[in-house]
């Protein structure tokens, strides 16, 4: 069985963006059965964590002996087992995968600095200056992604794994209203979410904060 571990509590502002939703999804997607390991703050330092998640955070995946972390690696393992995220061809398995690591690796970082900057505590001052700054870098990505998207439903032909990191990526700007201002993009992130898969995942994960 796989298993997955989540948070048992995260802050209202977290609930529902935590990466363990990513796989979640992907398993959901994938139809693939799994369990949650429900974990409080004080376990992440523990030693029995961390030789599962060296840094001490979710998710970590545990299947017949493979142990693995970090969202991104986690959902193209699964993605690669599953023609519904990872398309036959080599070509366009491809270029699912590059989109997985630009959503990583060129959309979300300025959206995390802004994220940090609204959400987290800090010099108000500071943040203030800074802010007009990191929300034009954020916008100059999503206006990048939303040519790139154009008239299309999803970023390549179909839904891929890549749509789905791409849109837990954009769900990270909802305290604000910048995806909206694209309405290429609100469209396709609501084209996305609207999936069953996704439902289920985000209901799961919700349902542990609830429960809570």
């Amino acid at each position: 069985m796989i298993t997955v571990s989540a948070f048992r509590w995260v802050p209202p502002f977290a609930q529902g963006l935590v990466r363990d939703l990513r796989v979640r999804w992907a398993l959901e997607e994938a139809g693939l059965p799994y369990e949650a390991r429900i974990i409080g703050f004080e376990d992440q330092a523990t030693p029995g964590y961390r030789a599962l998640q060296p840094f001490g955070q979710v998710p970590a995946y545990e299947e017949n002996g493979l142990t693995l972390f970090e969202s991104g690696a986690i959902v193209l393992h699964i993605a690669a087992r599953s023609e519904n995220l990872m398309p036959a061809d080599a070509a366009s398995r491809a270029r699912a995968m590059t989109w997985v690591i630009s959503a990583l690796n060129t959309v979300e970082p300025p959206i995390a600095n802004l994220a940090e900057i609204d959400l987290f505590p800090g010099d108000a001052a500071v943040k203030a200056a800074r802010r007009p700054e990191v929300e034009q870098r954020v916008r100059l990505r999503l206006g990048e992604v939303a040519e790139v998207l154009g008239t299309r439903d999803y970023l390549e032909d179909r839904f891929t794994a890549g749509d789905l990191m791409m849109t837990t990526v954009l769900r990270n700007l909802r305290q604000t209203d910048i995806v909206a201002s694209f309405p290429t993009l609100a469209a396709y992130q609501a084209r996305c979410e609207a999936r069953p898969a996704f439902t289920k995942a985000l209901d799961a994960q919700m349902a542990v904060f609830a429960a809570a």
